[in-house]
């Protein structure tokens, strides 16, 4: 036991052996900086070896009975971990089986020392607090605004129409519900927290919480800031004043004042779902930390995730319907088997009404692919064409170009199909570019535009032109499109996915609500059940119908799913300690690499804490076990056990 002051210290390490708190002494030299939530350097016993990471607690004593090693420094006397922070980094990696330390480095970034100076010498002016925010529109009235101040989770149908602010600026109607729900909150004094899925909803979000909140109590966290920016941008967040912090899915982790409300947009969107170990989705995070700062919680968005429709059948998130707003007015149209002339694969019907509609304005064409021709079929069989070199696909990157590899680059001449002898290539797939050069044939007189993820769009004018965009690219138009063209839908469904036709409902339904109020939305080739939920706007009923369909299946969300990837043996003990709790089943394994195999475990939500745990275990037993080395041999790779809950790669 020792009487000095105690330091608990988080290890920056990716070892889950370390993902725990270590007693350290602090030194009477930094005493005066030791200070709970700041980076320090402290030692490790083995090698020597010197270490970052963070002061989480700060203790008399310690219950060590051995001689505490000391803090070797403190990188900056910045409290730079909030006390909130780590209890939700704590309690998101437990249920992801994963390290808190690989959380942290995705809730903090890198520190700046020169943008540290200038915050502490800058005077802090967060601006006044809105005094009267307007009532959030579309809702029954005060609907909203009573469930912020309770603390509820809500779901929101968002507003389905293009909104012209006061600064002449147009966004989309959930920009401008989120930027009042917001002012709300600030109004009583209390932090908001909004996830958005990219950089071009903050831009929209940022121009709507103009209207209501002082661009000083804004602090947005964007990846295309520099490392100092958003380095000062978390800094002020860090700040005693109630903000609003707006980026993307790592803000759910932002340090926030007095949090009030917190705020998840369009959560099925991929883009929340965190590629980092130990991936935790955006919505898991938000649910944690809106049950332990009792802050309200909003998940809004155009189609509502299965996920979010399974809470809401629970009861633990209460639907808010839109009763009052723009609806748009969706056409499904049959494929033709022969398109008109010039059509680029539109029907007749949208056909007619685009050409009478590109004299007015901008007209959206969505397509699911971009470049020019993405991929190559044998004309006679079908078969996908592949390379003779690297078996990679064969495509057309652009107008005027050769086929060729996607993979090795090398030219398609010769080419001989492997199933028929066939010779003669056809395009099964047509990309944004080749979109684009048939509509400009097609329409001689209008502009032709493309936006994708090369050539990015946020938005276009109220004039005449043809914007032809990839699912998710889509610019928003000055006073709303005056007509949309959905192309491709059968073939966006063709991808092997769980999620594909949830995914679909998504893209179509944010793409059609940017059409002008009145204006024709024309969804291609798709009926059924899933057309019909984006004709008549009734996606939550599509998504109640798919929820209840993956309960008879165990599909998640219904279940809970992680996968496991060892080796053989080290894989089998895994799964024979997990697969003894109750409700546990296992999928598998299969062969995936060379000398390793990959298993499912399916459970259910009460069960995901203790699988969690022993899974866990299993990969800091592989971690920390050493094995005699064999005279003669090298030393073979170390046991791995690989551990993804809710993997979002599961087919």
């Amino acid at each position: 036991m020792t009487d000095l002051p105690v330091a608990r210290v988080l290890v920056d390490s990716p070892l889950p052996q370390l993902d725990q708190l270590f007693d350290y002494r602090i030194p009477e030299r930094l005493a005066h900086a030791a200070l709970r939530g700041v980076r320090v350097r402290v030692p490790l016993r083995s090698g020597g070896r010197i270490a970052q990471g963070w002061i989480v607690e700060l203790a008399e004593r310690s219950e060590y009975r051995g001689e505490l090693s000391e803090v070797d420094d403190v990188v900056s006397e910045v409290p730079a971990l909030m006390p909130e922070v780590w209890r939700l980094a704590r309690a998101a990696a437990d249920r992801a089986a994963g390290n808190a330390s690989d959380i942290l480095r995705i809730a903090i970034p890198p520190r700046y020392v020169r943008a540290e100076k200038a915050w502490r010498s800058a005077e802090s002016d967060p601006g006044p607090l809105p005094e009267t925010p307007a009532p959030i529109d579309g809702y029954a009235p005060g609907r909203v605004q009573q469930g912020i101040a309770a603390g509820e989770r809500m779901s929101l149908a968002a507003d389905a129409r293009p909104v012209r602010l006061d600064s002449g600026a147009w966004v989309g109607g959930w920009a401008r519900t989120v930027a009042q729900a917001a002012a709300h909150a600030l109004a009583h004094d209390r932090s908001t927290v909004v996830a958005v899925p990219d950089y071009r909803d903050q831009e929209q979000l940022e121009s709507a919480l103009a209207e209501s909140v002082d661009p000083r109590r804004v602090v947005r966290t964007d990846a295309r800031q520099t490392g100092p920016a958003r380095y000062r941008a978390f800094l002020d967040a860090t700040a005693d004043a109630a903000r609003v912090v707006i980026g993307n899915r790592s803000t759910v982790y932002a340090p926030a004042a007095r949090l009030g409300l917190i705020v998840v947009v369009d959560d099925g969107d991929g883009l929340h779902s965190e590629p980092l170990a130990p991936g935790v989705h955006s919505r898991d995070a938000a649910l944690i930390r809106q049950e332990q700062s009792e802050a309200a919680l909003l998940f809004v968005a155009h189609s509502r995730s299965v996920e979010v429709q399974r809470l809401v059948e629970l009861g633990w998130v209460h639907d808010v319907p839109l009763r009052r707003g723009g609806r748009p007015r969706v056409v499904l149209t049959e494929q033709q088997a022969a398109p008109e002339s010039g059509g680029a694969r539109i029907p007749s019907a949208a056909w007619r009404e685009a050409q009478a509609a590109v004299a007015e304005g901008p007209v959206l064409v969505q397509v699911a692919r971009p470049g020019h021709t993405p991929m190559l079929v044998c004309d006679r069989c079908r078969e996908p064409a592949r390379c003779s070199t690297c078996s990679g696909a064969l495509v057309v990157p652009r107008a005027g170009g050769a086929a060729a590899c996607v993979l090795c680059g090398t030219a398609a001449t010769a080419w001989r199909c492997g199933v028929c002898d066939g010779t003669k290539l056809r395009a099964a797939v047509v990309g944004a570019t080749r979109t684009a050069e048939e509509l400009g044939r097609a329409f001689p007189r209008s502009r032709v535009v493309v936006s994708d993820g090369d050539r990015p769009l946020l938005r276009v004018r109220a004039e005449p032109q043809l914007v032809v965009a990839t699912r998710g690219a889509e610019p928003i138009a000055d006073g709303g499109y005056r007509a949309v063209l959905l192309l491709d839908g059968e073939r966006m469904l063709l991808r092997e996915s769980l999620r594909v036709a949830e995914d679909c409902l998504r893209w179509w339904s944010n793409a059609a609500a940017l059409a002008a109020p009145g204006s024709p939305v024309f969804l291609v080739g798709v009926g059924g059940a899933l057309g019909t939920a984006l004709a008549t706007w009734r996606q939550a009923a599509w998504a109640a119908e798919e929820l209840e369909t993956r309960r008879t299946l165990r599909f998640p969300p219904a279940v809970r799913m992680a996968s496991v990837v060892s080796a053989h043996d080290r894989l089998a003990a895994a799964l024979e300690r997990t697969g003894a709790i109750d409700g546990v089943d296992v999928l598998g394994p299969t062969p995936i690499e060379e000398g390793l195999e990959r298993a499912i475990v399916r459970f259910g939500y009460g069960a995901g804490a203790e699988v969690a745990q022993r899974l866990k275990g299993e990969a800091i037993r592989a971690a920390t076990e050493r094995r005699r080395p064999v005279a003669g041999r090298r030393p073979g790779r170390p046991p791995v056990v690989r551990v993804r809950m809710d993997d979002p790669d599961l087919p």
